[in-house]
């Protein structure tokens, strides 16, 4: 066992010093790891190395412990070939290796927006797009926030809104035709599933009479005519039909289509007052307040947010003013026709009028679907 009280030997501390000057010759030049790793890595490998010869160069100096020193030093650095063996066992990593080199390195890199913390890449394109991602969320909660209070305050009575007397009166006149001409429409669907049950009705009678006039000499002229009668029934029935699902068909297209459209750019422009609101009184709470320098870029932005929705609101309600009226005039247009279509096939119809009522559908260049008759190629579809 080694005695730590014994006093070191100035012979075996001149064998120590001369072994690890001779390591040290023997160890690899630091102009060479320089000139084959780029980056930094000379001063990882001196520190690694520092951090290794320093607790036993500090023992050997240390005036107590030598004998100690020398038994560490005898253990790891006993000769020049060992010291330069643990020396050259460390292997330098290639110049194009992924091994993340010294902090400087990083450091330069991320800050040209290349490369995350840890060492990987991140390119700028997605750094951007996260970027804009969030930009768009904040401005979102933002508007959200702002919609949302002015139209809580409206609700409540507390809260200015800009109203058009003549625009909300159009609007809401539009609304109500919507709702009756789709009671028109659910009505008229109504009425032509009955009949239709009644065709299909007249059809099946039709045939029964059919099939006991050749079973029943004595009654075959009687059911023969009963025959006919639900056939020419059938026929007429049929047109009627055709003509009432053209009249439910122009009828659906008005009301869940083209007043549907109206009132999709209503509903736009409704949103866009809302906002337009919102922002005006945030406009005008800035503006009333104290001007001060700190309160300069907050009015110039809200007086810039404020008049994008203006000029936003103001388009809308253009667009509103132009779709309405072309509603009008498409609306009397289709119903003139369709309410003239419905009148004469239903009073040829009930009339027993067979050539009006054919003339009614040539009128309107109605086509009827037989149920045996060829589906049209694609081109006359």
């Amino acid at each position: 066992m080694t005695d730590l009280g014994k006093p070191s030997n100035p012979a075996e501390d001149d064998n120590f010093e001369r072994d690890l000057q001779e390591m040290l010759e023997d160890g690899p030049s630091l102009n060479d790891v320089t000139a084959n790793v780029q980056g930094g890595t000379p001063n990882s490998v001196s520190a690694a190395f520092a951090e290794t010869v320093e607790p036993f160069s500090a023992g050997a100096s240390s005036g107590g412990g030598g004998s100690g020193a020398q038994a560490g030093a005898g253990g790891i650095y006993g000769s020049s070939s060992a010291g330069s063996r643990l020396t050259r066992s460390y292997t330098v990593p290639p110049a194009t290796s992924n091994v993340p080199l010294s902090g400087s390195g990083n450091s330069a890199s991320n800050a040209s927006g290349g490369n995350s913390p840890n060492g990987d890449f991140v390119p700028k394109s997605m750094s951007l797009s996260a970027q804009s991602k969030i930009e768009s969320i904040r401005e979102w909660s933002v508007n959200t926030f702002k919609t949302t209070k002015q139209f809580i305050s409206e609700r409540f009575g507390k809260g200015s809104r800009t109203v058009d007397l003549e625009m909300e009166a159009s609007i809401e006149s539009l609304r109500d035709t919507q709702k009756k001409y789709a009671n028109i429409l659910r009505l008229a669907r109504a009425m032509a599933s009955h009949f239709s049950n009644v065709v299909h009705t007249q059809r099946a009678l039709g045939e029964s009479f059919s099939e006991l006039a050749q079973k029943s000499p004595e009654l075959q002229e009687e059911f023969v005519y009963n025959c006919e009668t639900q056939r020419t029934l059938v026929k007429n029935g049929e047109i009627l039909l055709g003509a009432l699902n053209f009249f439910i068909s122009s009828v659906n297209t008005l009301c869940h289509k083209t007043m549907e459209d109206s009132l999709l750019t209503v509903r736009q422009y409704e949103s866009a007052r809302l906002e337009y609101d919102a922002y005006r009184v945030d406009f005008e709470t800035v503006q009333s307040g104290p001007r001060e320098a700190a309160t300069q870029a907050r009015l110039q932005d809200s007086q810039k947010k404020f008049a994008d929705h203006k000029q936003k609101f103001e388009r809308l309600r253009g667009d509103v003013q132009i779709k309405l009226k072309f509603l009008e005039e498409n609306k009397v247009k289709v119903m003139h026709k369709q309410l003239l279509l419905f009148h004469n096939a239903i009073s040829a119809y009930f009339s027993g009028n067979a050539t009006a009522l054919e003339a009614t559908l040539k009128q309107f260049n109605i086509q009827l679907k037989r149920p045996n008759a060829e589906k049209p190629s694609w081109i006359e579809s």
